[in-house]
């Protein structure tokens, strides 16, 4: 991994790559592989269930085989089928038996858009190092100083889900691998499009949210430190 080496001087340069698709960077990690996808039912945007936007979709289209894990009550006991080789069961993922799910081998764990709603982010890495050593993980979670959120408080406004716990950065999502002792990892910022609004909007409403999503990737892309979001991808 290439890890990134930080003084946190002020005014340091970021070793920042241009920006990726989410969806794409992450699955396209799980090919072939045996995933445990933590929080993956994605119960703030549910919108997304079942089109080529869900992440855990995605996953399931081209892993080995998926292993979902979340504590939503909107999985049922039995859990819930979500692909030919793909289920989801309720519950931590920190806590489960897994080889009571015929899960023998853990190749990648995936957190997507996951630390930012739990209390304690900090100790879910260092569980993660502890249970999963030698796995990749593969998380991913908005940017604190994104252009979007810089955009919106230009107008005295602020997005946020009321589930969002935590904001973080490079450097914050650094520190926190440094903290959690995982052995290498390397953080790449993905772009805004705006699905949920798109998917959720239809006519001149629908082109003007494309359109206005697309000019901010075009910034982003010159400017990655104000990409929508970062992916963190760890050897544990």
């Amino acid at each position: 991994m290439d890890t990134p080496r930080l003084t946190y001087a002020n005014f340091e340069k970021l070793p920042v790559p241009r920006p990726v698709d989410r969806l794409d960077y992450i699955s396209g990690a799980c090919r072939g592989k045996s995933v445990l996808d933590i929080g993956c039912l994605d119960e703030t945007a549910l919108v997304k269930r079942d089109t080529q936007h869900w992440l855990h979709g995605r996953i399931g289209k081209v892993a080995e085989r998926v292993l979902g894990v979340d504590n939503s009550p909107k999985v049922p006991d039995e859990g819930l089928v979500s692909g030919s080789n793909s289920r989801i069961v309720r519950g931590d993922a920190t806590l489960l038996d897994l080889h009571a799910f015929g899960f023998d081998r853990v190749d990648v764990v995936v957190a997507g858009e996951f630390i930012e709603h739990i209390e304690h982010p900090l100790e879910f890495l260092r569980q993660m190092t502890r249970s999963f050593a030698g796995s990749e993980m593969l998380l991913s979670t908005p940017n604190g100083m994104s252009l979007s959120n810089t955009m919106m408080g230009v107008l005295g406004r602020e997005v946020q889900h009321p589930d969002h716990l935590h904001n973080f950065t490079f450097k914050t999502l650094n520190t926190l691998c440094l903290r959690a002792g995982i052995p290498g990892w390397r953080i790449i910022p993905y772009h805004f499009y705006a699905t949920e609004m798109i998917l959720g909007s239809s006519g001149l409403k629908r082109a003007g949210t494309r359109l206005a999503a697309s000019c901010v990737r075009g910034v982003e892309r010159f400017t990655p430190l104000l990409s929508f979001g970062y992916i963190v991808h760890a050897r544990l």
